[in-house]
């Protein structure tokens, strides 16, 4: 596994590094020399400053120092089973070849400015001294044409905001992210068809809620739905249903329903003879009873949800009577994670 960090200045990078060296027996990776400007040598300074207890900013023996991003790249190819981290990602470029293996993982960490500048910035070198000039800085390394690490940090699938009041916090929610989980890296068959289940979602006309589905079997596509009006019928987006553009509540005024749900849409598609038993029924959205009972009858052995519906239960009575397991999926949290979320502690 090969992961790389990205970020703001100052928001944890070398201290998430240092985390994963410490707690998960990676080995950080750096570039030397390093594409510079003066702005650059500056971040560097800072950041430096900003670490100075950690073990984790140089390099721990010249096999781990690197001329160039190709040779870095070279080392963890030929040792890919192995754990690697680098901090050291200094462009688009370069992050454009990292993404290309399978086992790289962008993570990227921002932290507000405020209300606490940087600690010990030494005023006899020519770094900033004062919240503004630090915040002039922090915008050049973000939004600058030559390092825009922005564009860095919108392309990582971790994106994490670092709020913590120590080193100890942090580590303690990092620990409960599950960093390392193999579906970050390669989706398994769940997230896989869940992400083909939200695809098809998207194409979705009804007023009322977006819903895709997927039916499986022997881990192969048999048929995908998403829910809306009957072919030859007005678009629900376009006033087709009364019903939906009325915005009647969950559950109500179901029998002057016009649309099709994304589950009756790729049962339909499949037909019986090609679902049979043993199908797999993969839908962002718990079925509602009425596709409960017809998934029921078509065979389908199991139902994997990842949204909640008004109707739970009554689905999953049926479900459980029929012999039809149903069970929600929940992935690793990617996108931006706030640390100091509740639902981390849970």
């Amino acid at each position: 596994m090969f992961i790389g960090i990205c970020g703001s200045i100052c928001a944890g990078k070398r201290t998430i590094a240092r985390y994963l060296v410490d707690h998960h027996g990676f080995t950080q990776l750096y570039l030397d020399p390093r594409p510079s400007t003066e702005a650059d040598n500056a971040v560097d300074r800072v950041e430096a400053l900003s670490n100075s207890t950690s073990s984790s900013s140089t390099p721990s023996s010249r096999q781990h120092l690197f001329p160039t991003p190709d040779d870095l790249l070279d080392f963890v190819t030929k040792n890919w089973r192995e754990r690697w981290v680098t901090t050291d990602i200094p462009n688009e470029a370069v992050l454009d070849m990292y993404t290309r293996r399978p086992f790289f993982l962008l993570i990227s960490v921002d932290a507000p400015v405020t209300p606490s500048p940087p600690p010990s910035l030494d005023d006899n070198l020519p770094i900033p001294t004062t919240l503004e000039a630090f915040v002039h800085l922090s915008d050049t390394h973000l939004y600058s044409p030559t390092s825009a690490a922005n564009t860095l940090i919108s392309r990582a699938t971790v994106r994490l905001l670092n709020t913590s009041s120590s080193l100890a916090h942090l580590y303690a929610t990092l620990g409960k992210l599950d960093l390392l989980n193999a579906d970050r890296l390669r989706p398994s068959w769940d997230a896989y068809f869940m992400a083909l289940a939200s695809l098809a979602a998207q194409r979705s006309n009804c007023m009322k809620r977006r819903v895709g589905c997927v039916v499986v079997r022997d881990k192969r596509v048999i048929s995908t739905g998403y829910n809306g009006t009957p072919r030859g019928l007005v678009n629900c987006g376009e006033g087709g249903c009364g019903r939906c553009n009325a915005g009647e509540g969950s559950g109500h005024g179901l029998a002057t329903c016009l649309c099709i749900h994304a589950e009756e849409n790729a049962l339909l598609e499949a037909g019986r003879e090609r679902v049979r038993d043993g199908a797999v029924l993969y839908c962002d959205t718990c079925p509602c009873l009425t596709c409960s009972i017809k998934i029921v009858q078509v065979g389908v052995r199991e139902v994997v949800y990842s949204q909640g519906y008004s109707m739970d239960g009554e689905t999953a009575a049926v479900f459980r009577e029929a012999g039809v397991r149903l069970r929600q999926f929940v992935p690793p949290a990617n996108g931006l994670i706030h640390l100091e979320k509740p639902e981390l502690y849970t």
